[in-house]
Order: structure tokens, then C-alpha cells, then sequence
């Protein structure tokens, strides 16, 4: 009998930390060779356009300082010729106008520059000036271009600039090191100091932009929250104005065979089936109000309000500490149930607006009809009191202006507000006192 193969073991540890640091490693030369932004100059999105000119001003600056320095140090001090030094200061200055938009690419191009400035440096001989691997302008366009880097780039990548740029100088100080003097060193140190810094200032930027974004999606969640729940709370409310009038139809056709004599058969089957029919749209309705009072909120089940609740609603807020005059023209016609809810809480909403915004400021409410039409008007003078808002004894349902267009959009009317010129604010409203008309279908005519 042949005995079967051994499994094969399993795969050490080992492999597992080869495989990571592989990775990182690809991730680390992926981050050197791909900047992680677009091409576009800091400060390129501020509405001010001398913010926007401001980082061309400070690369132009800083290549027109240190290209000429550049030329003068290499030729003075360490006795380059014009030729090579004119060359050298090119390829380590003229790449800082690259810092604006392209940082990273400069420094591809600074770096390399600087290590062939330091050994065509070795060909001459040594001053007691000098300063090596890297002279002071060297030393000085490389911290700019690694700050650069650092404000632009992510904490991944300005680590990997920081080790690179450090290892030339470590391995120059090693190979020579009777002719160093401690610039590498300090090009570790402030390299670092200057990348810490860049990256701090970058991410508070990145931090406060995204709490800006968090912002404004919450002021839009917000906005969107307190619309549905207006719209829920309107819903509830016109539950009791339809089931009152579904309850009058059914109680009319179950009680209509008994009222009018002599009705036919199919008569009192059509009386039976619109009683029917009502019964099973309230059934309908008290299912929907079910989900719409899921919170178990005992406060809907009251009677919704109308007009001849706004005497006691201003009596509540002049209580609250704000000096109301109301002006309620008498003999008003008969106002639909949906019409007369709206206009008390739009009023309701109007006080509590002014007593939160404008606590002891004069305020007037009028409620007129020209016989079509109910107009709502609240006009409020300046906040006499300083401080914080008081809190109303009879407060609004706490959705402001949003509350209001959705009751005036729900009746067909229109709304208007707004601030006056001498301080305070108006809220207007207009709605009908009848349905619009539907439109009729278009019925062809017999030939």
C-alpha cells in the first residue's frame, strides 16, 4: 500500500509580515509617484482673488531669492564655476514654482539636483566656510519644498519624502565623512520639524472642512426633518376634519331610507353602499392615524383648533410677556374646517416666532375676509427686550415659516414674509375660502 502525501505545512508567520511590508511598500512608492490632489493652487477656491494670487506670489518670490543666492554662494564660497553653478542653482530654484500645484514634483526634481550639487562639490576643494553635503540655499529650498509637500500631500506620503530626502544625506555623511560638518543632520531635524508642521496646519484644514460639510448637511437634514414632520402633523389634523364629514355621510345614507319615503329598492341598495363605502374610508383613515400617532402622543387626540380659539391663543401669549393687539373682523363667513386650522396655527406660529426672536416687541394680528378670501396678517415692531428669548406660555409647534407654507400651500393660498424696513417682521397670509374649481374633462360633443 503507497501512503498518501503529507499535507503541506502551514505558512509561517514570517510570510505574513513579507507580505505586509510588501504592500506598505507599494503603497509608499504608489504615494511618491501619484500626488493625492488635483493640480490646483491652495486657497484657489477663496472668493477673494488677492487670496488667490497669494501662493504665485510666494513661489515667485522664493525662486526669484534663492536663484541668484544660489549662483553667488556656489561660485564665492565653495568655487564652482559660473557654468555649473548657474546650471545647479536652475535645477534647485527654478522647480519652487512648482510648489503652488505641484509639490511633489518638485521635489522629484529639487532632491536629485541637490545630491549631484553635493558631489560635484567633492571636486573642488575644501574652504573653511563651506557647508556639506548641503549648502545653506540647498539646505534652505529643500525645507521649503518639504513643507510644500507636507501641506499637500497625506501623512503616508510626507513620511516616505521625509526618509528619502533624509537617506542622501545620511549616506553622503557616511562615505565622506572627513568632509561633512552636520548639514545632514539638520536637514533630518528641521526636514521633520517643518513636515510635523505642514502636516498639522493640513489636517485642521481637512478637519474643518468636513465639519463645514457636516454642517451644512445637517442644516439640510434638519430643514428636511422639521418639513416631514409638519406634513405628518398636518395629516394627523386633517384626519379629523375628513372623518367629521365622512361620519355626517354615513350617518345620512344609513338614515336616509328611513327619512324619505317611497324609495325604490335600488335607492336604498345605492344609500346602502354609500354608507358602506364611508365606513370603510373612515376604517381606512383610523388605520392611517394609527402609524401617523405611533409616538402615542396624547396632545393630537384633542379637538383641532379654529378661529374662535385665537382670543384665548393671544390672552396665553400677552400672559407670556409680549404686548399683542388683536383685530378680529366680526361676522365672518362660514370658514372650511381645513382653512379655519390653518389660520390659527399660522398664527400660533407667528407669536411664538416673535416671542422667540423678538421678545417684547410690539405685535399686531388681524384677521379679515372679503368674502372669498381670509387674510392673516401678524406684524411685529424691534425686540424692546435684550436678552435671551422667554419662553412662551402658549409655544407654536416649533417649525417656523416651513410649517406655515406648507399649510398655506395645503389650502391653495399664498404666503408672504419677510423683514420690515424699520425693524420687526411681517407674515401675511391668503387663503381661500372655497376649493378651486377641478378642472372639467373635456366631453365631446354628439353629432
Amino acid at each position: 500500500m503507497t501512503s498518501s502525501a503529507p499535507a503541506p505545512p502551514p505558512p509561517p508567520a514570517a510570510d505574513g509580515l513579507v507580505s505586509a511590508a510588501r504592500r506598505n511598500l507599494r503603497g509608499l512608492a504608489h504615494g511618491l509617484a501619484h500626488p493625492s490632489h488635483p493640480p490646483v493652487p491652495p486657497l484657489a477656491g477663496s472668493r477673494k482673488r488677492w487670496r488667490r494670487v497669494v501662493p504665485y506670489v510666494v513661489v515667485f518670490a522664493l525662486t526669484a531669492l534663492f536663484l541668484p543666492v544660489t549662483v553667488t554662494v556656489l561660485t564665492n564660497q565653495y568655487g564652482v564655476a559660473d557654468w555649473p553653478a548657474g546650471l545647479l542653482a536652475v535645477a534647485q530654484a527654478a522647480p519652487l514654482l512648482m510648489l503652488a500645484h505641484r509639490p511633489l514634483q518638485a521635489w522629484w526634481i529639487v532632491l536629485p539636483a541637490a545630491v549631484l550639487g553635493s558631489l560635484v562639490l567633492l571636486a573642488h576643494p575644501r574652504s573653511p566656510q563651506e557647508i556639506w553635503p548641503w549648502p545653506p540655499p540647498t539646505l534652505f529650498c529643500l525645507l521649503f519644498v518639504l513643507l510644500a509637500v507636507a501641506l499637500r500631500e497625506t501623512r503616508r506620503t510626507t513620511a516616505a519624502v521625509w526618509a528619502v530626502t533624509a537617506a542622501p544625506g545620511l549616506a553622503l555623511h557616511l562615505s565622506v565623512p572627513e568632509r561633512s560638518n552636520g548639514s545632514a543632520g539638520l536637514l533630518a531635524i528641521f526636514g521633520a520639524i517643518v513636515m510635523v508642521i505642514g502636516a498639522v496646519v493640513r489636517e485642521r484644514g481637512v478637519a474643518q472642512r468636513r465639519l463645514a460639510e457636516q454642517e451644512t448637511i445637517s442644516v439640510a437634514e434638519r430643514a428636511r426633518r422639521t418639513l416631514l414632520e409638519e406634513r405628518t402633523r398636518i395629516a394627523r389634523e386633517l384626519h379629523d376634519v375628513v372623518a367629521h364629514h365622512m361620519s355626517v355621510i354615513t350617518v345620512q345614507a344609513d338614515s336616509a331610507p328611513y327619512r324619505i319615503g317611497g324609495l325604490s329598492a335600488e335607492a336604498r341598495e345605492e344609500f346602502e353602499a354609500i354608507a358602506a363605502s364611508a365606513r370603510e374610508s373612515l376604517t381606512e383613515m383610523r388605520r392611517l392615524l394609527a402609524v401617523l400617532r405611533s409616538d402615542g402622543s396624547a396632545g393630537e387626540r384633542a379637538p383641532q383648533p379654529g378661529l374662535d380659539r385665537v382670543q384665548q391663543l393671544v390672552e396665553a401669549t400677552v400672559r407670556a410677556g409680549l404686548p399683542v393687539e388683536l383685530s378680529l373682523a366680526a361676522g365672518l363667513p362660514d370658514v372650511p374646517q381645513a382653512v379655519d386650522l390653518s389660520a390659527y396655527r399660522i398664527v400660533q406660529e407667528a407669536l411664538a416666532n416673535v416671542i422667540r426672536h423678538a421678545p417684547g416687541a410690539r405685535t399686531g394680528v388681524s384677521v379679515t375676509s372679503d368674502g372669498t378670501h381670509l387674510t392673516v396678517l401678524v406684524v411685529n415692531d424691534r425686540a424692546e427686550l435684550p436678552g435671551s428669548p422667554l419662553e412662551p406660555e402658549a409655544s407654536g409647534t416649533g417649525h417656523g415659516l416651513v410649517g406655515m407654507r406648507e399649510r398655506v400651500r395645503l389650502t391653495g393660498g399664498t404666503l408672504d414674509t419677510g423683514p420690515l424696513p424699520g425693524g420687526g417682521f411681517r407674515v401675511a397670509a391668503r387663503l381661500p375660502l372655497a376649493p378651486a374649481a377641478p378642472i372639467a374633462a373635456a366631453v365631446p360633443e354628439d353629432s
